[in-house]
């Protein structure tokens, strides 16, 4: 018998319609909500902080790690964006705070070939993103959302923040930010979700024409 997979599960789904009022601002085929779902592969990870790093690696001068400490000795910056996920959810108006990853660029030495992202986490978690895409205004690793330190279920102690792409490019409980010289498919992208992940062009999946699919994430846990 063959594996239904989550890819397989979205397509069956029915089309939703998006309020004209949002027509720009909503991307097609997804649903407007107050509430923020929690989707995510395996179980909340828990953390001993006093030996928790995020490691750099790859194609940089020289390998390092920064402590959460480290992290919050950094600038930080408030971002206020709308965040998509490819389950077909849209949320308006959240407010994240952490290091504009830019900004944390500065403080490494990427090597010129090292135009591709890795983005390592729990639960062998990943998901890849090009350096060009995490160069933004919005692109945050976040530490903070509303104002609070993240929540287990919503990646604390970081998570990525790319709101211009589907959410599960944002991935959470980062652990390692890999630079590499070519691309290289994450755990979704091998899995039948598109390897870019564009929302406002519908970038959900690889290899076929899109069947647009109902909200499946209402039955999800959220807070």
């Amino acid at each position: 018998m063959n594996k239904v997979t989550k890819a397989d599960r979205i397509k069956r789904m029915q089309v939703p319609q998006v309020d004209s009022q949002l027509a720009g601002r909503v991307p097609a085929g997804q649903v407007v909500t107050e509430r923020f779902p929690i989707l995510h592969e395996g179980e909340v990870p828990e953390y001993d902080m006093s030996k928790w790093t995020l490691r750099v690696f790859g194609e940089v001068a020289e390998e390092r790690e920064f402590s959460y400490e480290d992290l919050l000795a950094l600038p930080q910056t408030e971002v206020v964006c709308d965040i998509h996920c490819v389950t077909r959810w849209t949320k308006l108006d959240t407010v994240w705070e952490g290091v504009r990853f830019r900004d944390f660029l500065s403080l490494l030495n990427i090597e010129p070939q090292g135009k591709y992202v890795m983005l390592h986490a729990d639960n062998d978690y990943e998901t890849n993103v090009p350096l060009e895409d995490l160069m933004g205004d919005q692109i945050l690793l976040a530490i903070k959302y509303d104002g609070k330190p993240l929540t287990k279920k919503h990646g604390w102690p970081l998570r990525l923040l790319v709101p211009h792409l589907y959410f599960w490019k944002s991935a959470k409980w980062v652990q390692g930010i890999e630079f590499m010289k070519e691309d290289k498919e994450g755990f979704w992208e091998r899995n039948g979700f598109h390897n870019t992940a564009d929302a406002f062009e519908e970038q959900r999946f690889s290899g076929e024409p899109l069947p647009i699919p109902e909200d499946e994430w209402v039955h999800k846990d959220y807070d």
